[in-house]
């Protein structure tokens, strides 16, 4: 695999030995299903952080909606709003700024950590432009609600909240560009840590800023942003401070080996980490999509297919973990020029997914009433929500293989192809079909909502079977 070559270096982190403690070198003398379970236990130890940390913060989203709630519909419709408008943006840079885990991930396993600082400045250069973008565009969307013709005060809301989310912004950039270096270096318990750091925070600074506690007026869903804001800003100095203050980050110093810009080095990034933002950026506009076309079918049948994205969503986030720490694990292995044990633990690790995945599935088939009970007690939406959940569990095991194999191929570095897959597969074949099924009586009677189920299940279906191909075909450079 070629590397960039940062020219940059630093003599205190190339002299000091690699840690293995996370991230271990594979024993290719060990029998092959030794092997293969020796690998799956490192993706759990590299996964579990992962997956805590993914969960406080779905934590935060549903403390903002519950809180806001009770506020007024109002408020509670404005962060609402805020959200669908802050969300796919901060997605964006995600995984734009995802693309540092696999290559600092890469060069810990090649031993040249001399490359990994260089790289984090580079890093943290974009996530600076990625807050201004950010910043410019979510404290200028008047036009945008004036299109979705809210009601004044429930606009001004939503300006209120986003303006003081804002403030937040490049807080929340800044942490995600440093999880590159602490989950590239295999430390995932450090981010974990500092997410549900955010998360405790985020609850009474919450109460505070909504209520108006302390003295200070009640702010109402504009509070909900300040507190959002605080609480990642704390969390970013906090996180400034133990990397700078750490044992295990002593050879790593953001300030003394501060390096320039260099083109070349935000160039690969870019070419990396662009094709995953904007992939994850479409995924996250088709729901949205989806959500449109459903409004005309009524309150229920919306209700009834939130609440189905909503478990979806939640019983996701284990196999996204795991794909997660794949990618961690894959980039390592090709930097420490062990392709074999790579390519063992890519083509392995479907097997974990498809396993994970059938139980879900079963625990969807099997608990889909008691599910909908939990959410609501209305006997309509609860209906509608145990039928989709049945479709919602097919759904769900072709995304557990497609996010398998998308994230394998993302520890190759191999990320152009496979977002073009996923364009192909979301807009050409799922979106279409799942209109045809959903609204028209072309191939079926029209089946409602759960058409785009069905459709959505047949375009992850398809890029589950590209994205397999694409990984047991890539070869990756030498």
């Amino acid at each position: 695999m070629a590397y960039p070559l940062f020219t940059f270096q630093t003599a205190k982190a190339a002299s000091h030995p690699m840690d293995e403690t996370h991230q271990p070198l594979p024993a290719s003398t060990q029998p092959l299903i030794q092997r293969t379970l020796t690998e799956w236990r490192t993706l759990a130890i590299l996964g579990g952080p992962i997956l805590i940390a993914q969960l406080a913060q779905m934590a935060n989203g549903v403390i903002d909606t519950v809180m806001a709630g009770h506020a007024s519909a109002e408020d509670l419709a404005a962060v609402g709003i805020g959200s669908s408008l802050w969300m796919p943006l901060f997605l964006f840079f995600m995984g734009l700024l995802g693309a540092l885990q696999p290559i600092i991930s890469g060069y810990n396993g090649a031993r040249t950590t001399d490359k990994i600082m260089p790289a984090t400045w580079q890093g943290l250069y974009i996530a600076a432009a990625g807050s201004v973008v950010m910043i410019l565009l979510l404290t200028h969307v008047h036009p945008i609600l004036d299109r979705l013709n809210l009601d004044p005060h429930t606009a001004g809301i939503t300006q209120g909240y986003l303006d003081a989310f804002a403030w937040g912004v490049p807080a929340l950039l800044l942490m995600t560009a440093l999880r590159g270096l602490t989950d590239g270096l295999g430390h995932t318990r450090v981010i974990m840590a500092f997410a549900v750091l955010s998360t405790l925070l985020n609850l009474p600074l919450n109460y505070i800023f909504i209520y108006g506690k302390l003295g200070l007026p009640a702010l109402g869903g504009v509070g909900c942003g300040w507190a959002t804001s605080l609480s990642n800003g704390v969390a970013a100095m906090a996180l400034l401070v133990y990397l700078n203050r750490s044992e295990v980050y002593r050879r790593f110093h953001l300030l003394a080996d501060w390096v320039k810009p260099d083109p070349e080095g935000i160039r690969y990034i870019l070419k990396i980490g662009v094709p995953i933002g904007f992939t994850i950026f479409v995924e996250a506009s088709l729901f949205s999509v989806i959500a449109l076309f459903l409004a005309p079918l009524g309150p229920v049948v919306v209700a009834g297919h939130q609440i189905a994205l909503n478990v979806v969503s939640l019983v996701f986030m284990l196999p996204l973990s795991i794909g997660m720490a794949l990618t961690l694990r894959i980039s390592f292995l090709v930097g420490a020029q062990a392709p074999d044990t790579a390519r063992l633990i890519s083509r392995s690790s479907l097997i974990l997914a498809a396993t994970v995945a059938l139980v879900f599935a079963t625990l969807l088939f099997t608990f889909a009433e008691q599910i909908a009970a939990l959410y609501t007690s209305d006997a309509a939406v609860r209906e509608v929500t145990v039928s989709l959940l049945m479709f919602a569990a097919l759904f769900q095991i072709a995304d557990v293989i497609q996010v398998t194999c998308i994230s394998a191929l993302r520890g190759y570095k191999d990320t152009g192809i496979p977002m073009f897959i996923m364009l192909f597969s979301f807009w050409v074949v799922g979106l279409p079909l799942g209109y045809v099924l959903t609204f028209t009586d072309g191939l079926v009677p029209a089946m409602g909502a759960a058409g785009f189920w069905v459709g959505l299940t047949g375009g992850l279906a398809s890029a589950s079977i590209l994205l397999g191909l694409r990984l047991f075909l890539y070869a990756p450079k030498t």
